[in-house]
C-alpha cells in the first residue's frame, strides 16, 4: 500500500511538473500572439515576431499532450470527469488552438487574407490563454460532482467569480511570458515595443495577483493555511519583482528567466493546495477526486513511472538543444 501511495504522489508530481513546464514554454507564444497588435504594426515587424517563436511553437504544444495522457493514463477517473464536464470549454480551446496553428501556416504564404491569420492568430492565442486558468480555478475550487464522479454542471457553472479570477491571473502570466520573451529575441521598432509594455503587463499581472489572492481568502481561507503555499507564494513575488528589475536595466534575457521562474511559483502555490485533490467536490469533500481514489493500478503506474525516468530526459534534453540552436535575437529591417 506504501508503494502504491509513493507511486500515486509522484504521478501528482510529474503530471504537475508537464503542466507548469508547458504553461511556461507554450505561455510565451501564447502572450506573444496574444499581444501581437500591440506588439507589431506592420507585416516586417509581425515577421519578427511570428519569427521569434517560430521555431518553439510546436514542440512546446507536445507538453499539453503529454500532461494530458499522463494525466489519463495515471488518473482515468479525473481525466474522465475533466474531459467530460468542461467539454464545450475544451472544444473551445482545442479550436482555437487549431485555428492558430493554420493561421501561422497560411499567414506566410496567402497575403491577401493576411489581416484574417493575422485575427485568428490573435484569437486563437487570447481564448486558451484565458480558458485554461478558468478551468484551473474550477478544479482548484470545486465543481458539482455525483457520487460516480461524473460533473453534474453546466457551461456556466464554471464561469464563477473565483474561477474567472484565476482565468486573469493565468492570462496576465502568459502576457508577461510573451511581453519578456518578444523583448528578449527582437531587435530594434519591436523590441521597443515590447519593452514599453512590458510596465502594462507587469502592472497588471500584480492586480491580477492581488485579485487572486483576495478571492481565495474570500472563497478559500483553508487553503492557505500550509507553510509550502507560502513559499511558493514568496518565489512568485520575488521573481516577479525581479522580472521587473531586469528588464528596466534592459537585461531582458534574466526577465524573461524570473517571469518563468514566477510561473512556476504559481502551479507550486497549485500543488501545495490541492494536494492531494485533483478534482474538489463542491459541498461534499467526500465526493472529491483524489489521487488515491482515482489512480491506475500499482502495476500501470510502476510501468509509467521507469518509461517517463527514461523518456523525460530525453525530452528536456531535445528541448535544450533546439533553444540553444535557435539562440540569438531575431532581427528586422527597422
Amino acid at each position: 500500500m506504501e508503494t502504491l501511495a509513493f507511486l500515486q504522489t509522484s504521478w501528482y508530481i510529474i503530471i504537475g511538473i508537464l503542466l507548469a513546464g508547458y504553461a511556461i514554454l507554450d505561455g510565451f507564444d501564447l502572450g506573444a500572439g496574444s499581444l501581437l497588435p500591440f506588439l507589431a504594426r506592420d507585416d516586417e515587424e509581425r515577421l519578427a515576431v511570428l519569427n521569434s517563436i517560430w521555431p518553439f511553437w510546436d514542440g512546446n504544444e507536445v507538453w499539453l499532450v503529454t500532461g494530458g495522457a499522463a494525466l489519463f493514463a495515471a488518473f482515468p477517473h479525473a481525466y474522465a470527469t475533466v474531459f467530460s464536464g468542461f467539454y464545450l470549454a475544451l472544444m473551445l480551446v482545442l479550436f482555437a488552438l487549431i485555428f492558430r496553428a493554420v493561421s501561422i501556416e497560411f499567414w506566410y504564404y496567402d497575403i491577401k487574407r493576411r489581416g484574417l491569420w493575422n485575427a485568428a492568430f490573435v484569437a486563437g492565442s487570447l481564448l486558451p490563454s484565458l480558458l485554461f486558468g478558468v478551468a484551473l480555478g474550477n478544479v482548484i475550487i470545486g465543481v458539482p460532482l455525483a457520487v460516480s464522479m461524473d460533473f453534474t454542471g453546466n457551461f456556466f457553472t464554471l464561469l464563477r467569480p473565483y474561477p474567472l479570477a484565476i482565468g486573469l491571473l493565468g492570462l496576465s502570466a502568459i502576457l508577461m511570458q510573451g511581453v519578456t520573451f518578444v523583448a528578449m529575441k527582437t531587435d530594434g521598432a519591436v523590441q521597443k515595443r515590447a519593452r514599453g509594455l512590458f510596465v502594462k503587463v507587469w502592472a497588471i499581472f500584480i492586480i491580477s495577483l492581488a485579485l487572486s489572492f483576495a478571492a481565495t481568502v474570500i472563497y478559500m481561507p483553508e487553503s492557505l493555511a500550509g507553510p509550502y503555499v507560502w513559499i511558493a507564494a514568496a518565489v512568485v513575488i520575488a521573481a516577479w519583482l525581479l522580472c521587473r528589475r531586469f528588464a528596466s536595466a534592459g537585461r531582458m534575457g534574466l526577465s524573461f528567466g524570473m517571469s518563468s521562474l514566477g510561473f512556476a511559483g504559481l502551479w507550486g502555490i497549485v500543488g501545495a493546495t490541492h494536494f492531494p485533490n485533483l478534482v474538489r467536490a463542491t459541498g461534499d469533500a467526500a465526493l472529491n477526486i483524489t489521487i488515491f481514489n482515482a489512480s491506475s493500478g500499482e502495476k500501470t503506474l510502476t510501468v509509467m513511472l521507469i518509461i517517463a525516468l527514461i523518456g523525460m530526459p530525453i525530452v528536456i534534453l531535445y528541448t535544450a538543444f533546439v533553444y540553444r540552436v535557435f539562440r540569438g535575437k531575431v532581427m528586422t529591417a527597422k
